[in-house]
């Protein structure tokens, strides 16, 4: 495509826009598949009891796909989005298989590396090529699309997977459920999805300096060393993004690993469980399609500190209650706070880095991001051990807190708002 026939914007690209979505849609899927069942599934059949082993799953997973969203940004530049996307579902294949034959957990370990690298290659390429055709007026809207398809997906998958469970067991139907996304993923990348680095480079021959300035250093042609750097120290609101980035995922590893845990001592049943795990996800998918575009209008910084510190309330609700009511406005508390957070964070990494090397910043964004899955994990499993569960939730509630404090101070605002959008 030449640049003559390049155009930046939503509208302008929509249907390719829209095509991406679903993709990132099947992308949540495959992710939701294991939401509800894999914690059942440890106790159950391979008989787990010790938190921190129940939970290396989680460290997997949060490891492998937090180093390869780091690839899949520089590979994004270096090769182009679409062969990055096209490996990444390749790995999605086999995951519900060896779910469903696993004889140990070390294969349900083994599964969810896989699952790492198929999560960290698609959702961080599906993520810069919705960036790439959106432009700068409307990143924030173009991610809360982008993470409201991903995350209801995972919403709606936790949901159906716990009541194929309670139909018709732990295994195999749950997981084809997610062998199924992973097929029409695969189809619709290599056969409809086109390439969207040249959106990019478009973008970059008409980048325009911030008027106070404050980018000036951030030149277009920093090394990957440089973009490291900047995004994970240096740059004020890239680095503070990125530690928010971290201490969100770090609470969604505890959800996601203890929470199921929680509920059944408490006697909950697999299908009310099912019904706690989707309203989270669910709460955060669609409150995305409001905070995204809210944060075009009024800006990154304010809904970022609001969510964090909304999280750690939902977190001690957590910490402190003991029914299933209590849970789930709990539930729609962290929800809300992590829809606040989710799109504003990727929108803010594309707001300063500039779009020559903006793929690798938002690789290295999501590097911290998703290695707050491994964080938390080992966090979580190792104070739950010590200490018990509700310990535990306690501990991440006030590293929340924290972070939306960091936020606060550190941060500076980097979208200025059209009031006029």
């Amino acid at each position: 495509m030449s640049s003559a026939d390049l155009r930046l914007g939503i509208r302008a690209n929509l249907a390719q826009f829209t095509l991406l979505v679903a993709v990132n849609a099947l992308v949540g899927g495959v992710l939701g598949q294991e939401r509800t069942v894999l914690s059942p599934l440890a106790e159950q059949v391979f008989h787990l009891t010790g938190y921190t082993f129940l939970l290396t799953y989680v460290l997997a997973f949060g490891l492998t796909k937090a180093v390869t969203n780091y690839f899949a940004g520089t590979f994004s530049d270096r090769y182009g989005r679409k062969p990055v996307l096209l490996i990444g579902w390749l790995f999605a294949i086999p995951v519900p298989l060896v779910l469903i034959w696993a004889p140990s957990w070390g294969w349900v370990v083994a599964a969810n590396v896989l699952l790492g690298v198929n999560q960290g290659l698609t959702w961080s390429t599906t993520v810069i090529m919705k960036i790439d055709l959106a432009g700068p007026s409307r990143r924030g809207l173009a991610m809360g699309l982008n993470e409201a398809a991903g995350y209801l997906a995972v919403a709606v998958t936790a949901a159906a997977t716990g009541y194929l469970a309670v139909r018709y067991g732990l295994r195999p139907a749950p997981f084809l459920l997610g062998l199924s996304y992973a097929a029409l993923g695969l189809g619709l990348s290599l056969f409809l999805v086109r390439e969207t680095r040249d959106h990019a480079r478009f973008e970059a021959s008409r980048h325009a300096a911030r008027a106070d300035g404050r980018h000036d250093h951030l030149h277009a042609d920093l090394t990957d060393r440089q973009v490291f750097a900047h995004t994970s120290l240096r740059e004020p609101a890239l680095s503070a993004t990125s530690q928010a980035g971290l201490v969100n995922n770090l609470n969604d590893g505890l959800a996601w690993g203890l929470f199921p845990i929680l509920f059944a001592t408490a006697g909950l049943s697999v299908s009310r469980i099912g019904v706690l795990a989707a309203l989270y996800p669910g709460v955060w998918a669609v409150g995305q399609l409001l905070t995204g575009p809210l944060s075009d209008r009024w800006g990154r910084k304010g809904l970022i500190t609001t969510g964090m510190i909304t999280q750690a309330a939902a977190l001690a609700l957590t910490a402190v209650a003991d029914t299933f009511t209590a849970w789930a406005v709990a539930a729609v508390l962290l929800g809300a706070g992590t829809a606040m957070v989710y799109p504003t964070l990727l929108a803010a990494i594309g707001d300063v880095a500039h779009p020559s090397w903006r793929a690798r910043a938002v690789g290295v964004y999501r590097l911290w991001r998703d290695g707050g899955f491994a964080v938390g994990a080992l966090l979580s499993g190792v104070v739950a051990d010590l200490a018990g569960v509700r310990a535990a939730v306690w501990v991440v509630a006030a590293i929340t807190a924290a972070s939306g404090v960091v936020v606060a101070v550190r941060m500076y605002e980097t979208h200025l708002p059209d009031r006029r959008t």
